[in-house]
């Protein structure tokens, strides 16, 4: 194959299928995600008949058992992706909102509209369902999109595509409005990122070493999901009760995403009351608590934390502890170690609350609620394409409007600049 005509052919395609996309009626694009959702839910054979072969390559390369029940497609799962797709056909669609409207003292009529963004590449690992996930939402957005799924998924995610290309057909959008890199080759992706005359935006998703690649390499727009250092700071003026709910299930309720904490900083001067019943609790629900050294004077049993701790999405039952002097303190730790990402405060002083908000530079910046709620559905958003941890076009739960960018419409009377 070659790999380059290939991708210029891809590309191509999809420059041609978002013009007619950034057109195509709320119908439209919803006929399009109800046959989407159809074909999938009427194909479980073949899609589990695709993604076995997945799962046995998975296994004859030594992919963890995690990664593998990632990568495993089933009725209920395959049901969910359906079921998702329905719930974008019920979400509003954003493409011609006006968002801002003006009116010059010339007569001049200024209309700020919100359009698609275009073309956008989402490059992914492991789980199939992004496929169905991410052709949707960029779909209602009336974007074209392409996806590029790890080796690991590519005859689960292709078998996914082909019912999507065949709801696209049957309703009359253009085939290539979604379009699956059918190829593992590396080079394919080398070629995506530098094709910035056709794509206007690249969204990773996945592992640290996935996202600096792209990022390093793109000449296109990247908006980056980068990972999760989640941290809960209990403060002098907590309510310990309150403080010991969030900390628990802001790290226990899904270990795995990254809205989890990874760090919970604690003040010192209620720190021998809360981290001994927090680190019983902890330990008794399997989690490994890694402390500062004053953590560990007050319980020797916790394991040393080190430098890399402080940064380290675990993903896991994992958890980095450290006593703070201050909420001055936790802050400055949480601007040197966090990623931009969820970070909370546990207390019952308003001033701290103000400062902890003003300060943290983080996505999202809770007050007494756990890091477990950055997510789309749970602000109201309905589905999401991820979490950006950027400032830049996106920030915080990517929903629709967030794949969306706007131009403005000026009516006029025959005005000119004088």
């Amino acid at each position: 194959m070659n790999v380059k005509a290939y991708i210029d052919e891809i590309v191509s395609g999809a420059m041609k299928a978002s013009r007619l996309m950034a057109i195509a009626s709320t119908d439209t694009k919803n006929a399009a995600l109800e046959q989407m959702a159809n074909n999938l839910a009427n194909s479980k054979k073949i899609l589990m008949v695709e993604n076995e072969k997945d799962l046995k390559a998975a296994e004859k390369d030594g992919l963890s058992s995690a990664m593998i029940d990632r990568l495993r497609l089933t009725d209920s799962r395959i049901e969910d992706m359906a079921k998702g797709i329905r719930e974008v056909i019920n979400l509003g669609d954003p493409v011609g909102e006006v968002m801002e409207e003006i009116v010059r003292p010339n007569g001049l009529q200024i209309q700020k509209i919100r359009v698609p963004i275009g073309v956008i590449v989402i490059i992914y690992e492991s789980r199939p369902n992004v496929t169905a996930d991410a052709a949707s939402l960029c779909l209602k957005t009336g974007n074209a999109t392409i996806l590029r799924g790890g080796k690991e998924a590519l005859h689960s995610n292709i078998a996914i595509y082909r019912q999507i290309n065949s709801a696209l057909e049957k309703v009359g959008l253009d085939k290539n409005a979604v379009q699956v890199i059918e190829t593992a080759d590396r080079e394919a992706v080398d070629y995506l990122l530098k094709a910035d005359e056709y794509v206007d935006l690249v969204i990773p998703r996945g592992g640290e070493g996935l996202i600096r690649n792209v990022v390093e390499n793109s000449t296109i727009p990247v908006i980056k999901h980068y990972k999760g250092v989640c941290h809960v700071y209990v403060d002098e003026f907590a309510d310990l009760n309150m403080a010991k709910n969030v900390c628990l299930n802001a790290k226990l309720q899904r270990p795995g995403t990254c809205n989890a904490m990874e760090t919970m900083l604690v003040h010192e001067k209620i720190s021998g009351t809360f981290l001994p019943d927090i680190f019983k609790s902890m330990s008794e629900s399997g989690v490994e608590l890694r402390g500062c050294e004053k953590s560990r004077k007050m319980l020797p049993e916790m394991k040393q934390a080190t430098e890399e701790d402080w940064s380290t999405e675990y993903l896991e039952k994992i958890l980095s502890v450290k006593i703070v002097s201050s909420i001055d303190d936790a802050i400055r730790h949480i601007s040197v170690y966090g990623s931009s990402h969820s970070d909370a405060i546990i207390t019952e002083d308003k001033s701290n609350a103000k400062k902890f908000t003003d300060e943290v530079d983080s996505a999202a910046v809770y007050v007494n609620a756990s890091t477990r709620f950055t997510d789309g559905f749970e602000f109201g958003m309905g589905a999401e394409i991820g979490i950006s941890t950027d400032k830049l076009h996106a920030r915080g739960p990517m929903g629709l409007k967030e794949l969306t960018s706007y131009k403005y419409i000026i009516h006029g009377t025959g005005q000119i600049r004088k």
